[in-house]
């Protein structure tokens, strides 16, 4: 009679540690950006405006995010003389400095070269500080990680969006934005703690399998998610631009409960949509997502309505969360992990773009037409993004026949 040998002890490995020292650093920086950027978003152009009407509150936050969008694009040949400290640190400075000055003229030159100054630090603060963020979060534990940096980043801007406007009304602009100022350069202290560098930067085969930026731009699977975000990111600038312009005056309070309500929606949708998206597909909430975003807008656009405008705010926060999580999750799935930076660097500047682009055009076309008329035919012109979805629906489906549901490299 014969024994099998006893099978030996399981070993299990304690997962690796989280929230570390570094991260817990990285944290602070992150809610001082996150603080200076959010609290001044709607107060800028509403101090704007009262210089250069709707157009020079458009110009405030255009600025804003042209600055952002161009220093995305440059901000990794930075990081990579200077490294993550001096270049995290020169954002924070570039971020607060300049709001601190803000009102010492309310010229809308002045404003706007404010606005591009901080525009500049913000792309710094986002692309360098995201990039260290993720080198410090392991590998084992990356998707619960980035769910607390999600959480850590969000809800600063879900209460100093609307705090912002309340302030200014209660203690004037000029304390407002000295608190934003201040927020990002205490933060610069944090940073001394943290590496100036990737602890193991890929090398070997898979460092050069990777699609780049500009050919991600030609790639109809990264593009074509990359439009449909930007579309309803151009809400997104319009709304916190023009919401406190278009309300009457009587309804101010509505305001702040709709830059509340809009966030606040666009948070939790977005965590649904992440875990319906990881049960059933991501590429099926895109088209809901935009629909519904279009349909807040729409329902905005009945200004002197209190509830409409509330209402409108929560259908278009729930649309954004839902589409920008699915967009994101699907573009991450159409790449090798070498080219997630590549889909990171996309998506943000689709966001910063479309805010800006969405910011500065609505300011002509309220002009010519009235805020109303301007939100409804913003919710018409989103609808036009459904033939990118649908496009979209179809290349996957042809992609899935093949087998092919990747983006090749280079």
């Amino acid at each position: 009679m014969t024994t099998s040998a006893p099978c030996p002890p399981q070993v299990i490995v304690p997962a690796p540690p989280l929230l570390t020292r570094p991260l817990l650093l990285r944290f602070v920086s992150m809610i001082g950006a996150s603080v200076s950027f959010f609290l001044l978003l709607s107060v800028v152009p509403a101090y704007a405006a009262g210089a250069g009407g709707g157009g020079g509150a458009g110009l405030a936050t255009g600025s804003l995010m042209l600055a952002t969008v161009l220093g995305e694009l440059v901000t990794p040949r930075v990081v990579a003389r200077f490294g993550y400290r001096a270049t995290l640190m020169a954002g924070l400075f570039l971020l607060g400095a300049p709001a601190v000055v803000l009102t010492v003229s309310q010229g809308v030159a002045w404003i706007v070269a404010v606005c591009l100054v901080r525009g500049l630090g913000f792309a710094l603060t986002i692309v360098a500080g995201g990039a260290l963020t993720a080198s410090l979060i392991p590998a084992e534990r990356r998707g619960e990680g980035l769910a607390i940096v999600g959480v850590v980043s969000g809800v600063p801007s879900l209460v100093t969006l609307p705090l912002g406007l309340w302030l200014a009304g209660q203690i004037g602009y000029g304390p407002v934005a000295v608190i934003g100022g201040a927020a990002a350069l205490a933060a610069i202290v944090s940073v001394l703690g943290l590496p100036d560098r990737a602890a193991k930067p890929e090398s070997g085969a898979r460092a050069t399998e990777s699609v780049g930026v500009l050919r991600g731009l030609r790639t109809g699977a990264l593009l074509r998610p990359v439009i449909v975000f930007a579309t309803t990111a151009t809400a997104a600038g319009i709304l916190v631009t023009f919401l406190p312009l278009a309300v009457p005056r009587a309804s101010a309070g509505i305001v702040t409960v709709a830059l509340f309500v809009q966030p606040a929606a666009s948070t939790v949708f977005r965590w649904i949509a992440g875990r319906h998206g990881d049960r059933h597909g991501s590429a099926r909430l895109v088209l809901p997502g935009l629909l519904l975003s279009a349909t807040g807008v729409l329902v905005t656009a009945a200004t002197g309505s209190a509830a409409a405008v509330v209402a409108g705010a929560a259908l278009f926060g729930a649309g954004f969360g839902i589409t920008q999580n699915a967009t994101l999750a699907l573009m991450y799935a159409r790449v090798s992990a070498s080219s997630y930076g590549t889909v990171s660097a996309l998506w943000n500047l689709a966001y910063d773009g479309g805010m800006g682009v969405g910011a500065a055009g609505f300011g002509v076309l309220a002009g010519l037409s009235g805020y109303p008329w301007a939100f409804a035919v913003t919710a018409v012109l989103m609808l036009g993004a459904s033939a990118v979805v649908l496009r979209d629906v179809r290349a996957d489906h042809r992609a899935g026949r093949r087998g092919a549901g990747r983006v090749s490299s280079p």
